[in-house]
């Protein structure tokens, strides 16, 4: 378990009230497929992913963009408690998907340098060390299955 400041419940909370989903969610699944092209075998329904242009123009990888940052918003909401609420994601992932967990962590990666470039100097050094704290603990819950 981990514990949460004050500051950094806020921080969380504040950046996270700030991000605009439809935007940022296109815009990190899309980055995780062009910068780290092997995740894309997960996502053989979407159709053609073979080019940053086709990828970045693909309706399918935009909402699940959307659909995965939305996500986020569960465990904004239960700060003390994200381990359970991605139970379910983490079996999904695992048993049915079988999505290679580090996956996870890539995508946190291309989330924060999304958030990063949106925010600039407002996405101060502290407030992306709370980030990737946050992101950390999700990342650790969506791969508990896993082990």
């Amino acid at each position: 378990m981990v514990s949460w400041s004050q500051s950094e419940r806020n921080d969380i909370e504040d950046l996270w009230s700030k991000i605009n989903v439809e935007e940022i969610g296109p815009q990190a699944l899309a980055r995780v497929l062009i910068v780290y092209p092997w995740t894309q075998r997960y996502f053989g329904k979407f159709g053609n992913l073979n080019s940053v242009a086709a990828i970045l123009g693909n309706p399918s990888v935009a909402a699940h963009g959307i659909v995965v940052l939305k996500s986020l918003d569960l465990a904004v909401k239960d700060l003390d408690n994200i381990k359970a609420t991605y139970t379910k994601l983490s079996e999904l992932h695992c048993e049915i998907l079988n999505v290679d967990p580090d996956n996870f962590r890539l995508l946190a990666d291309c989330l924060t340098i999304v958030v990063a470039t949106k925010f600039g100097a407002a996405f101060s050094p502290e407030i992306q060390a709370t980030w990737q704290k946050f992101l950390a603990v999700v990342v650790a819950a969506l791969s508990s299955r896993y082990f």
